[in-house]
């Protein structure tokens, strides 16, 4: 028990980190909801950025626990250049993964098109025009005026020009 009666401050120092982890997961998880909520996008949406934000914080959390545990930065730097080095290679093999979840959190904050709107791609070689049916963190659906559904990569909406169409395709009556 001479463990728990005297906390040393790294002990101490780590139960801090943890609170301001907790702290900084709900406030964010809040933040963005609230946003999601005022910007009228979807709940699932919202739970992947959210996701994602919180993988960020926890990383961060390990590396504060490294540096207080006092682990020599030589060996930090080696562990740290080791990994990044591996991963470097995986997405470099993998760049469209990274980029295509990358543009989603960016559609999510900042771009003003919304599930349901109609948007005209700028596309030389492939012109679309096509309601968003649903955006995903690797790529859009689209559905066409004709029922063509379309999977669009979210890089390419970032990459291409777009126009918001005002008016929604009505659903027509199939007639013979």
């Amino acid at each position: 028990m001479p463990f728990f009666s005297n906390p040393t401050k790294e002990v101490i120092a780590t139960g801090i980190l943890l609170a301001i982890v907790i702290f900084l997961r709900i406030i964010t998880a809040k933040f963005i909801r609230r946003y999601a909520k005022l910007s009228s996008i979807m709940e699932h949406r919202t739970n992947l950025v959210i996701k994602y934000i919180h993988i960020l914080i926890n990383i961060l959390a390990v590396v504060c626990i490294i540096v207080i545990w006092g682990v020599q930065k030589k060996d930090i730097f080696f562990t740290l250049s080791s990994v990044t080095t591996v991963v470097g290679v995986a997405m470099f093999a993998q760049w469209s993964i990274l980029s295509n979840i990358t543009s989603g959190i960016i559609l999510f904050f900042f771009f003003p098109f919304r599930i349901g709107d109609v948007i005209q791609v700028h596309d030389k070689d492939f012109p679309i025009q096509a309601e968003i049916e649903d955006i995903k963190a690797f790529h859009v659906y689209l559905k066409t005026s004709q029922g063509e559904r379309i999977t669009f990569p979210n890089n390419l909406l970032l990459q291409k020009g777009i126009t918001i169409v005002k008016p929604k395709f009505e659903d027509k009556e199939f007639t013979d």
